[in-house]
């Protein structure tokens, strides 16, 4: 079976990938490929109280969905909104919002990056890039494009 794939030549399988773009010109910042787990991150540090938050969002059959929340605390701006989601400890003294699973219209958003202090950045598997370095205080998109 394997000497029949190495005939056919290369075999290339199609991945979804978040693309990040300035949302005023369309310029490509970044280009991240999903892996398997079609799951990534956006995190940055509360500008209060400078913990860490994060929201994750899935590729689920090529809709960006927001799938769960981790805020360390109940500080500025946060919380849980009854109806969307369920909160449960992280055993912490923060908390999950769990199974939020809201799509996200038109696959892609807007987001204007913070501060260094803020960092806000976008986590893939392994890979991690920071929103705030390639486009502090700009407005920037955050796309999902689905696999063909």
């Amino acid at each position: 079976m394997a000497a029949l794939l190495l005939c056919l030549g290369p075999v290339s399988v199609a991945a979804s990938e978040l693309r990040i773009s300035l949302a005023d010109t369309g310029e490509v910042l970044a280009r991240l490929p999903l892996g398997e787990n079609r799951r990534w991150s956006v995190l940055w540090h509360h500008s209060v109280d400078g913990y860490e938050v994060e929201d994750i969002y899935e590729d689920r059959d090529g809709t960006m969905l927001l799938v769960r929340s981790h805020l360390p605390d109940f500080g500025a701006g946060l919380g849980h909104i009854p109806g969307r989601g369920r909160q449960t400890s992280d055993g912490a003294g923060g908390y999950w919002i769990e199974d939020i699973d809201e799509p996200v219209p038109g696959n892609a958003y807007i987001l204007r990056p913070g501060r260094a202090a803020v960092n806000h950045r976008l986590r893939t598997g392994d890979d991690e890039i920071s929103l705030t370095a390639l486009a502090e205080h700009r407005r920037v998109r955050i796309a999902l494009i689905p696999d063909p």
